[in-house]
């Protein structure tokens, strides 16, 4: 049939190509992880503790982001980007192609050497590439230019009288390495800004631009950047619009526990197995196909969690802390952290304290502080400033929001605050209470949970409702037929608002709410 890898060489001998289709490498990566949360597996497991940063990682990649991890030396950066290969499955290539090329796709789409086949599959066969070999590393320094990035001509192909204009003399390098696969790019900062704008196409339109050849090539890559925090070793500003496509992810060191941890696990150890065995690359086979439908993001996102999103990045646009305000792709990319958050918890509805963290994945890269703000001998201070004032502007817009919706919530509640202010501080005595818990003892609370199911139900009037999911409708509208679960969840982070209200409003102390919900703290001065 077709030229494919034996068993013993590929892993995989029943691979069909009538019924297989390609897929992009997002949505693999987005498959593998779903899969792993699902059955309660570490996603990450080669890297220990740096629980925030993975989160951070995995949340960005839920979205279809990019990451930019940013630390001091030696902090685990590349081992976090290479461990990543392992969330991908062995794919079918042309066989011999240097760019990867997928057996289905068209003939626009593949490299020169592929496109001058009548027909490529027949002419070349089908290899099985491993997720481990779908990785490629540019190293940027000051001598990193457009050749090591996109590729360069073949002096061989022009000796031999083939015109230094036709793309069959380029030869690709990084970016066209990693096709189907995952490129890092290792400091970032330090390639010179001319260059880095190449990235720009790649990440806004995923096609690699040759102006040269007059050629535009698709590229599917997930791209992941390192760099130093600024202050250290950055010998180039990133420009700004190539920052924007980009979700800056702050790499600390490990803690000493987890340190001496990875200490015993890498030390020097005499392996005795062959040099072969212990060098080449073993993996087993595994579906091409996966079912889209389990790719669908069934996460709700209530609509004052939406307000709340929506509010927080138009806020920095107004915040006296910031020097850089975050662009309208900071809105789009903070929801859908949100909803990557809760995914990363395994629950069917966004809580603020999604919120909280899609915020500061989304907007850590978008803003800038004041200078003084910004500790350039401590990164860790200056993120952690940058976070707090991101939690800051998001208790901004609770403030605001709980101004605008408080007088309908009394309305409601028939003017009857001190009935309420009751009941909100006797749910908050409970300190050592599930939210399955919280939510399952709402009837003994009746005016909160007549508030809790009035909040839901004017959400048509506050969003447009035609913009949804079909499973968003369904609650949205009514929750009559949906499971008990997802109603449960809608009904706490219901109740997360209300509390958060309340508290704004002086009904109920701070402090005693955070026993029960997330409420986004102040930010004050060290």
């Amino acid at each position: 049939m077709f030229n494919i890898l034996r068993r013993k060489e590929s892993g995989n001998s029943n691979f069909d190509l009538e019924t297989y289709q390609p897929m992009p490498v997002i949505y693999q990566l987005r498959y593998a992880i779903l899969e792993k949360i699902k059955k309660g597996e570490e996603v990450l497991p080669e890297i220990d503790g740096r629980r925030e940063t993975k989160s951070d990682v995995l949340r960005a990649i839920l979205s279809g982001a990019h990451p930019y991890l940013v630390s001091e030396e030696g902090t685990g950066k590349t081992r976090l980007a290479r461990s990543l290969t392992r969330l991908l499955f062995p794919i079918p290539v042309i066989k011999g192609c240097p760019y990867n090329d997928d057996p289905k796709w068209p003939r626009e789409w593949l490299c020169p050497r592929c496109q001058r086949a009548k027909d490529p599959v027949k002419q070349y066969g089908i290899e099985i590439l491993p997720g481990e070999r779908r990785f490629s590393r540019i190293q940027g320094n000051e001598y990193t230019n457009e050749a090591k990035l996109l590729g360069l001509k073949d002096i061989q192909a022009i000796a031999h009288g083939m015109s230094p204009s036709d793309p069959g003399v380029f030869t690709g390098t990084g970016v066209f390495r990693a096709n189907r696969g995952i490129l890092f790019i290792d400091e970032l900062p330090a390639i010179r800004t001319k260059v880095q704008v190449l990235l720009h196409p790649i990440l806004e339109e995923g096609k690699a631009v040759l102006e040269e050849y007059n050629w535009e090539r698709p590229v599917d890559l997930l791209l992941i950047a390192t760099g130093n925090p600024r202050g250290f070793s950055h010998v180039n500003e990133i420009p700004r619009p190539l920052l924007d496509r980009l979700e800056m992810i702050y790499m600390d060191m490990p803690e000493e526990s987890i340190e001496k941890t990875i200490m015993l696990k890498e030390r020097f150890r005499v392996d005795s197995r062959s040099y072969y065995e212990k060098f080449r690359l073993v993996f087993s086979g595994g579906n091409f196909q996966f079912p889209m439908e389990r790719l669908e993001r069934k996460v709700i996102s209530p609509w004052w969690i939406m307000e709340i999103v929506n509010k927080s990045v138009r806020y920095t646009r107004l915040c006296p802390k910031l020097d850089r305000k975050a662009s309208i792709r900071g809105t789009s990319r903070a929801i859908d952290h949100t909803y990557a958050s809760a995914e990363l918890e395994g629950r069917n509805v966004a809580h603020l304290g999604d919120a909280s963290q899609g915020l500061k994945l989304s907007l850590r890269g978008r803003i800038g502080l004041r200078p003084e703000l910004v500790d350039f001998e401590d990164p860790r201070r200056t993120f952690r400033n940058t976070e707090r004032v991101i939690e800051d502007i998001m208790r901004n817009a609770v403030i605001h929001f709980s101004q605008e919706i408080y007088p309908q919530m009394a309305q409601v509640a028939k003017g009857e605050v001190e009935p309420l202010t009751r009941e909100v501080e006797s749910l908050c005595s409970h300190r050592n209470i599930s939210r399955r818990e919280i939510v399952e003892c709402l009837s003994d609370y009746p005016l909160v949970n007549q508030l809790v199911d009035w909040l839901k139900k004017i959400g048509p009037d506050r969003i447009s409702v035609e913009l949804l999911e079909p499973w968003e409708k369904k609650i949205f509208l009514s929750d009559d037929g949906a499971e008990e679960t997802i109603i449960k969840e809608y009904n706490y982070s219901a109740l997360e608002m209300i509390i958060n209200i309340c508290v704004h409003k002086h009904l109920v102390n701070e402090v005693d709410a955070r026993y029960l919900v997330f409420v986004p703290r102040e930010f004050k001065s060290e």
